[in-house]
């Protein structure tokens, strides 16, 4: 049932109803759910992931910097899959994060790594995996940022620093030229909080969308993109650390403040590349 529910949200591609969500609504939320066996089983993920949608989350990503078991994967997806109707999109963490249990897969370039590995060599390797699993492509730059986290460490990131964001508006702009779908800007999981003068800048510059990552805890925290200006906040320690003690209650309060203050906002992206 719940599968049948998935297909009616998606009546168009995954992209596309993302666009139509961030044009119509406003800021977007995802939640982040790592498919780690070290973290938690498949029934765990999948508890999660209800309280998150009933907490208000536009779709769940799915992925981490260290995965490394793709039959957990899917089985993680297939358990969130009985718990949820929303887009199951995977935020590849590696070759081994692909899954044809998923609706889409964030096709990642980590564009400011110092490593050709990790902005087209990986990619090339989990190319025929990502046909074979006949998933919806979403071309994304990543960029991280200072400190970088385990992200940044894993990456060999040339992390942009904080208090020059020009420099990551000028990644993000070239990234929109290169033909990505989407932008997303990253400062490390559970790390420092990203600063809004970058996703303001970058906001200001681009015309496609722009994901946030990362030291979002508090209803202040989500304002302060939203006023910025990113149309997606991401958030998955907090959801770690919070979901399942509190039934999703605090996750609840941090997205509704997201909608509240983006529902007025003017998008206009266009699906058409």
């Amino acid at each position: 049932m719940v599968d049948v529910l998935t297909k009616n949200i998606l009546k168009t591609s995954a992209y596309e109803y993302l666009i139509n969500k961030i044009n119509s609504d406003g800021t977007l939320h995802f939640s982040l759910i790592d498919p780690d066996p070290i973290k938690q089983k498949p029934s765990k993920a999948g508890q999660m992931a209800f309280f998150a949608e009933q907490a208000g989350t536009d779709a769940i990503l799915i992925g981490g910097s260290t995965v490394f078991d793709q039959r957990f994967v899917d089985k993680t997806i297939m358990a969130i899959k009985e718990k949820v109707s929303l887009p199951i999109i995977i935020f590849p963490g590696g070759i081994a994060n692909v899954s044809k249990e998923a609706d889409a897969i964030l096709f990642m370039s980590i564009l400011n790594s110092e490593d050709p590995y990790f902005i087209i060599g990986q990619q090339a390797l989990a190319s025929y995996t990502v046909k074979m699993a006949n998933l919806e492509i979403i071309s994304t730059a990543y960029l991280i940022i200072e400190p970088g986290g385990t992200a940044g460490w894993i990456s060999k990131a040339k992390l942009l620093p904080r208090k020059k964001p020009k420099l990551t508006a000028a990644y993000s702009l070239a990234a929109e030229y290169f033909g990505f779908k989407f932008i997303y800007l990253e400062a490390g999981s559970g790390s420092e909080r990203l600063p809004t003068e970058i996703v303001r800048l970058c906001s200001n510059m681009l015309s496609i969308p722009i994901i946030v990552g990362g030291g979002v805890s508090s209803i202040e925290d989500a304002r302060n993109f939203v006023e910025a200006g990113a149309d997606i906040i991401v958030m998955g320690t907090f959801l770690e650390n919070k979901v399942l003690k509190d039934d999703g209650n605090s996750l609840k309060a941090i997205i509704d403040e997201i909608k509240n203050s983006s529902k007025n906002r003017k998008n206009n992206y266009c699906t058409k590349n």
